[in-house]
């Protein structure tokens, strides 16, 4: 099959507005977390996230435009268009019938619904809903309006995965380039839903962290005292193309996307199996895809989310994929700054993963003080500082509602 490299990235996220300022905030350890400034929270069991910072649509989008898109269609819209421009590619010389799109948000125009809906309660009953309420709404509309901007005719379709929608994106449109049937992709995914039934909805599961006392470091994956997620927003978008293709074009190659693996738990809807078989296969299955050994890994980048199961589950899968390499490679959750950012994550920890296999440098999991006793104590987890060390090969996890697992193997670009 042929291979498939990264040429391309753009991220807007908690931790700044492009793909520098994202991976500066990684390096650094620095949380994107912060009180909640879209509505008033004084009724909300969780009162903090991991906002875009100072995010305005007028700096971006015309009026005309930013009515036409829900916030997790402009989020994809501004990520895409970084990447775009970093890729170098000149849109007029390649083929777009070889260029497709696909896009993930796990839940998609959350914003728009709650206010479509909310405006028609509130009402006189007469339904006065926007033109735009259904297209903007629906989860496969980025991935839609991202290639009528550019031109791509190429497959395009959106992915739902919930936690491992974006991953499962990024799988897709290596896949198809592996199998001839394109040459280039922007994929990746978005999401918006920092919002009252975004909050509530997740505040009803007590899945959520509400510590708002500690809310700069409420974000614990792997602490003791952890408690939950927290909620993040924002986008990530890959630029991904077939190795001769980019090479032919004197691309910068970031990265060799180099093996997939999608499994399922099939144990339960939102709890992760306890033994995290799932997690287990799907590693497994990406390492044996990239060609690899399991001890020609450095790094993971782990689903990490601070919850109370899926922490312990993740790390068990760890040790039972590894054995004792588990305890020589590097593991780091970026959801310690990020934030969850739910369909976006796998988009978002791919880039940081990508710019960790890149640098050499391991982003850390921030926020870390306390042991859980059931995580083993050898494990690397990078706690509150970068690392540097050779990264040849790494794994980006993400595991979504559902018991949907996506896992990613990142290497090193080889000309």
């Amino acid at each position: 099959m042929r291979r498939v490299v990264v040429t391309g990235l753009g991220a807007l996220t908690p931790l700044g507005k492009n793909l520098h300022e994202y991976w500066e905030g990684l390096k650094n350890g620095v949380s994107g977390a912060g009180l909640i400034t879209r509505f008033d929270t004084s009724k909300f069991k969780t009162k903090f996230a991991c906002e875009v910072k100072g995010y305005d649509s007028a700096d971006y989008f015309d009026r005309k435009e930013a009515n036409k898109l829900d916030l997790y269609s402009q989020y994809a819209h501004i990520s895409c268009e970084e990447a775009i421009s970093d890729s170098g590619l000149d849109l007029d010389k390649i083929d777009k019938d070889r260029a497709g799109v696909i896009w993930s948000s796990g839940i998609g125009g959350l914003l728009t619904f709650y206010e479509q809906i909310r405006n028609f309660v509130q009402g006189d009953g007469t339904p006065r809903f926007s033109p735009f309420f259904i297209p903007k709404m629906i989860a496969n509309i980025a991935s839609g309006s991202i290639s009528i901007k550019y031109g791509f005719r190429g497959p395009n379709f959106a992915i739902v995965s919930a936690c491992a929608s974006s991953t499962h994106a990024l799988i897709d449109a290596v896949n198809y380039i592996r199998l001839g049937k394109a040459d280039i992709f922007i994929t990746g995914g978005s999401e918006a839903s920092i919002n009252e039934p975004g909050i509530g909805g997740f505040n009803s599961m007590m899945a959520m962290s509400t510590n708002n006392a500690e809310y700069m470091t409420a974000s614990r994956p792997f602490d003791l005292t952890r408690d939950g997620f927290v909620m993040g927003e924002g986008g990530g978008a890959i630029i991904v193309e077939e190795f001769e293709h980019a090479k032919a074009r004197g691309a910068k190659m970031y990265a060799e996307l180099a093996g997939t693996g999608m499994t399922a738990d099939a144990y339960h809807l939102t709890a992760p199996h306890p033994d995290g078989t799932g997690a287990c296969n799907v590693m497994k299955l990406a390492v044996a895809d990239a060609g690899l050994k399991p001890e020609e890994i450095d790094y993971i980048n782990v689903h990490g989310t601070a919850t109370p199961l899926g922490d312990i589950s993740e790390a068990r899968a760890i040790q039972t994929v590894f054995g004792e390499h588990s305890c020589v490679m590097n593991i780091s959750a970026t959801k310690s700054m990020t934030g969850h950012l739910l369909g976006a994550a796998g988009a978002v920890e791919a880039i940081a993963t990508i710019m960790a296999v890149l640098n050499d440098i391991v982003p850390p999991t921030i926020n870390f003080k306390v042991p859980d006793p059931q995580i083993d104590p050898g494990l690397n987890l990078t706690p509150n500082v970068a690392q540097k060390r050779r990264i040849n090969a790494a794994i980006s996890n993400t595991f979504g509602f559902g018991g949907h697992n996506a896992s990613i193997v990142i290497k090193k670009a080889e000309v």
